[in-house]
């Protein structure tokens, strides 16, 4: 067994570690570190970090979370079959309308059931 075989794949690693890492420390080298009270307070949640980070709050931010999820990967699956639309011919076309219909009837059924409230 030749150890040459292995070189593009020795080099593959060493140039994937080094475009993760060098921008990485780049940044943290040449970066600005300027800390205020406004960079370090709470953010996203809405909550002072005043207890313990297993505090109890409304189910409501899980509920936005995963919907937001599940339709954020749902519209995922069109960027596949809009790049491929012209190879997939109208048996593709028909079966994203049906995939589509289904998001439709399952964003109607959220809506009227009020998960999209956040009162």
């Amino acid at each position: 067994m030749n150890l040459d075989q292995y070189l593009p794949v020795l080099l593959f690693i060493l140039v994937g570690i080094a475009v993760g890492v060098i921008p990485q420390v780049l940044g943290w080298v040449l970066g600005p570190n300027r800390p205020d009270s406004e960079k370090n307070s709470p953010y996203e949640c809405g909550f002072e970090a005043f207890e313990d980070a297993r505090m109890k709050f409304d189910v409501r931010y899980y509920l936005v979370a995963i919907l937001f999820i599940l339709f954020d990967l749902e519209i995922a699956f069109l960027f596949p079959w809009a790049a491929a639309l012209k190879d997939v011919g109208a048996t593709g076309f028909v079966a994203v309308v049906v995939f589509l219909a289904i998001l439709v009837v399952g964003f109607v059924y959220e809506w009227k059931k009020g998960a999209l409230d956040w009162e």
